[in-house]
């Protein structure tokens, strides 16, 4: 079973960055897609944006223009940029591929305002 690991999540003020990481044990070139997900206290889990194969982008509408996904396929490794950090980004941020398997430990973003 594939182990997702993330990490570079912390403690950030409000209008900070900070960029997260998710290293897969195996190659991710040949991967659909992958994504980066995320979920608050008491609210639902949700997809923040997603990367293909080809290097197409989405994101939430919330996220758009602040954040940034990109991987590295050398290292297997998924990149997450976060700038102009808000309080609502608060959450635990998973990493998982498209479609989903097991999720990983996740790593937890606090915005402080």
């Amino acid at each position: 079973q594939v182990q997702l690991v993330e990490s570079g999540g912390g403690l950030v003020q409000a209008g900070g960055s900070l960029r997260l990481s998710c290293a897969a044990p195996g190659s991710i070139s040949s991967i659909n897609a992958m994504g980066w997900y995320r979920q608050a206290p008491g609210k639902q889990r949700e997809t923040v944006a997603i990367i293909t194969s080809g290097g197409n982008t989405n994101y939430i509408d919330s996220v758009k223009g602040r954040f940034t996904i990109s991987k590295d396929n050398a290292k297997n490794t998924l990149y997450l940029q976060m700038n102009s950090l808000k309080p609502e980004d608060t959450a635990v941020y998973y990493c998982n591929f498209v479609p989903l398997r097991a999720w990983g430990q996740g790593t937890q973003v606090t915005v402080s305002s």
